[in-house]
């Protein structure tokens, strides 16, 4: 008899449920927000008002706590506008809070109503309202004050206006808000970051006046600084620092070749032999704890005007050879960057991934740090000797823990591209998918510390292979050989003192067979080198499956950018053409795999520790990992594998 298959009861088309308005941010909040605590959703409107300084527009930013559990925030920016949207003919006050892309920050072009702002998520204040029990807006401009209320993000009280009456202020917002405590695993807002946001708000306002008032302790606190960054650095460092500190700022002009006229940055940097360091980064205000590219461009720019002049002053003894992170080791800095059109991981906006921010940064910071060096070289020489003996020290430590074999000398295989570097914190290695991607990858690494270990084709499923006979297949053997560890289960006390690379990094096409390909080698450490894993030593680099060539858009030059899949592909279409890009004229590449992608586009992308994405494996339930495993890999569990199509397949968009 033919074998039937059952059709799930209630899957059908009204089982198909579509999230309007603010039902996603509900449904998920973490997806768009911390959700420890309110303070991001309040900091949502701080930064708005923040952008309003930016552009010029205010002067004061006040912050209330009042003894109600609710917070007030209060600029005297322009306001947001009364009247109809033009398309929408909603209220352009209930959009911006009640439409997740709605907002002034994605106008870019000339004419626009900011030019640099904290990113283009375009969620914001949406998402505050979303996840408040209930938030009022006032809007004064024009003569005029517009109010409305919401509740769990709904208008409560449509949008009223009225004349200023005699002696009331002329322009600016208020936005109160009640912060919903179902969303958040604690209400209270924490006071000392809220209270360090608003400090670093008048830091990098030079001139703005930020208070913050607490209704209930009957506190106020007033911030204002004259003196910008390097002010707040030198009140922040615990020790004295080596060299004065060193502040520089710089401004891409009208006409520039590669950047919008205003990006940039401003820096102080001040190095200590000992004690906590400070560092903090801002994009367009927005605080970025995580750190990413702007930084990185700070870094790079510094690297190469002290090693640029330790050489032209042979300061450098034989044998040391300096590298980025000597010279950053002990430097403590403020950094604040202007980016057009900044991309951040996440809504969170913690780390910045703009890839241009990078070369934007070091580009402004690396002239102006040369010419410091140059007209004070006896501080040059102090920064130079701290940097050389951060390199020393490091060198010793690496030469510590430099690992053999056993046998004293390990035969490493043939097909291994290996590393200079025997610093294990630092080495990496990487599992490339064929021959042609694992070229490209040989010669766009970094060849000091970046090996490389082409794979041919699919590794052996080694899930239910013994230990005795994994050295059989001559892939496995070169892995195992060429990390140095031998292999284990995860009861045993396995020697990670043969292991000789920090990093082993998993490199695959951006494709089904690329995720079959991860598959496979997760199940290889998963099952022989579990301690790999739990050590923090595995990791999947994220190669983008699309390139997209944007033309030049009012203030900003042509650039390309990279997607990882059709979702991100997507977003930035439509990111582009918020800005009056249409779809046709983008460029789209897609990569059929790894070895298409040039050397440079390699680097770039996926092996630059810069600019990369690089997602680290951790190890969850182990009991459910190894249920799941043993579903998608075990001999005999064909049938279950074809249940788990059966249920999800449909859910799932792939690329065959």
């Amino acid at each position: 008899m033919a074998e039937t298959t059952a059709i799930p009861q209630g899957y059908a088309e009204g089982a198909i449920r579509v999230l309007k308005g603010l039902e996603p941010v509900k449904q998920r909040p973490g997806m768009y927000t911390r959700t420890d605590h309110p303070l991001h959703i309040v900091q949502e409107v701080i930064d708005n008002a923040a952008d309003e300084a930016l552009a010029g527009f205010g002067r004061r930013i006040a912050v209330t706590l009042h003894a109600d559990g609710s917070v007030s925030v209060e600029d005297d920016g322009r306001g947001i506008p009364h009247g109809l949207h033009p398309e929408e003919g909603a209220p352009v006050l209930e959009l911006v809070f009640t439409r997740l892309h709605a907002g002034g920050k994605f106008d870019k072009g000339k004419g626009g109503a900011y030019s640099f702002s904290g990113g283009l998520h375009g969620v914001g204040v949406s998402v505050t309202n979303a996840l408040a029990r209930r938030l009022e807006v006032a809007s004064h401009r024009d003569g005029h004050v517009a109010t409305m209320a919401f509740e769990g993000g709904e208008v409560v009280q449509p949008l009223q206006r009225r004349p200023l009456a005699a002696g009331e202020r002329r322009q600016g917002t208020t936005v109160r808000v009640w912060p919903d405590p179902r969303y958040f695993d604690r209400a209270e807002l924490p006071r000392a970051e809220l209270q360090h946001l608003l400090r670093s708000k008048a830091v990098l306002l030079p001139g703005v006046t930020v208070t913050l008032e607490d209704e209930a302790g009957g506190t106020r606190q007033t911030w204002q600084y004259k003196g910008g960054l390097a002010d707040y650095l030198a009140q922040s460092l615990a020790a004295e620092p080596v060299v004065p500190l060193i502040t520089g700022e710089g401004w891409a002009e009208a006409g520039h070749e590669s950047f919008a006229e205003g990006e940039g940055a401003q820096w102080a940097l001040a190095f200590t032999e000992d004690g906590p360091l400070v560092r903090e980064s801002y994009v367009n205000l927005i605080p970025t704890p995580a750190g990413g590219t702007h930084e990185s461009g700070l870094r790079e720019g510094l690297f190469q005007a002290v090693r640029g002049f330790a050489e032209l002053h042979a300061l450098l003894p034989k044998g040391v050879r300096l590298l980025p992170e000597d010279v950053f080791a002990r430097a403590s800095f403020v950094l604040s960057a202007k980016v057009l059109d900044p991309q951040f991981q996440g809504q969170t906006k913690e780390r910045l991934n703009s890839r241009d921010a990078l070369r934007l940064v070091a580009s402004f910071v690396r002239p102006a740090l040369e010419l410091w060096l140059h007209q004070h070289v006896e501080h040059g020489k102090r920064l130079a000797e701290l940097a050389i003996r951060a390199a020393q020290s490091r060198q010793r430590a690496a030469q510590r823990v430099e690992k053999r074999k056993s046998s004293g000398v390990a035969v490493l295989p043939g097909k291994l591209t290996d590393c200079e570097s025997r610093d294990l914190a630092r080495n990496e290695l990487f599992l490339v998918e064929g021959d042609s991607a694992g070229g490209s990858a040989k010669m766009g690494r970094d060849k000091t510390f970046q090996a490389v270990l082409p794979l041919r084709g699919k590794i052996l499923n080694t899930w239910e292979v013994e230990r005795e006979r994994l050295f059989a297949n001559a892939e496995v053997h070169d892995i195992a050989v060429a990390i140095g560890v031998d292999p284990h289960g995860p009861q045993e006390a396995a020697d990670l003192s043969g292991l000789r690379y920090g990093k082993v990094c998993i490199l695959s096409d951006a494709d089904v067979d690329g995720a079959h390909i991860q598959v496979l080698l997760l199940t290889l450490f998963f099952r022989h080198f579990p301690r790999l894993i739990e050590a923090g030593h595995v990791f999947i680099a994220r190669p983008p499956l699309y390139r997209v060539d944007v033309p030049a858009r009012g203030k900003r030059p042509a650039a390309k950018f990279y997607a990882l899949d059709d979702g991100e592909l997507q977003a930035l279409l439509d990111k582009v053409a918020q800005e009056g890009v249409a779809r046709e004229r983008c460029a789209i590449s897609r990569f059929k795999g790894l070895g298409e992608m040039s050397a440079e586009q390699l680097w770039e992308t996926t092996l630059n520790p810069d600019t990369r994405r690089l997602l680290p494996v951790r190890l969850g339930d182990r009991a459910a990992v190894e249920a799941r495993l043993h579903q998608l890999m075990g001999k005999g569990e064909a049938a279950a594998r074809r249940e788990l199509l059966e249920r999800w397949g449909d859910a799932v968009e792939v690329d065959v």
